[in-house]
């Protein structure tokens, strides 16, 4: 096992025990710490085990592949990082905001801001604009991306 993923267990065993399932809360852990492509892995668990009928087939394959497109961001490769987005829009929006404590309507402004970003750019605008923090909508308290 490699340093990184003793570290991605350790953040996964934390997220244990919350009202959230661990891999999901893991996601935005593993995200909001650059820790992209590792984030895309922990929720692909969660995503293969809905199957391609299951209630959030699409929207764990969004968020996977809005990972995803910071992956690519980081390698320098605009084009399938601006694909990404766009599918992880049309994956996103067949859900009602909030879903599962995610603002929708926040992450699809951040990835319109991203596109806006990518649109002609002949330079990696990632190195100069850091990747949005993901947040939970705490239930008692308003929206917050």
């Amino acid at each position: 096992m490699s340093k990184k993923s003793a570290k991605i267990a350790e953040l996964i065993a934390g997220c244990e025990g919350r009202e959230m399932n661990a891999y999901y809360l893991g996601y935005f852990e593993c995200f909001n710490r650059g820790y992209f492509f590792e984030a895309h892995d922990v929720l692909e668990e969660l995503w293969l085990a809905q199957g391609k009928t299951g209630p959030n087939y699409a929207f764990y394959k969004g968020l996977i592949q809005f990972a995803g497109a910071f992956v690519h961001l980081q390698k320098g490769r605009l084009g399938p990082a601006g694909a990404l987005f766009k599918l992880t829009r049309a994956n996103l929006l067949q859900y009602p905001s909030p879903h599962e404590r995610l603002d929708l309507d926040l992450l699809l402004g951040l990835i319109g801001e991203w596109l806006g970003h990518l649109d002609g750019a002949a330079i990696n605008p990632f190195p100069t604009r850091p990747a949005p923090q993901l947040g939970l909508i705490n239930p008692a308290a308003r929206p917050s991306v």
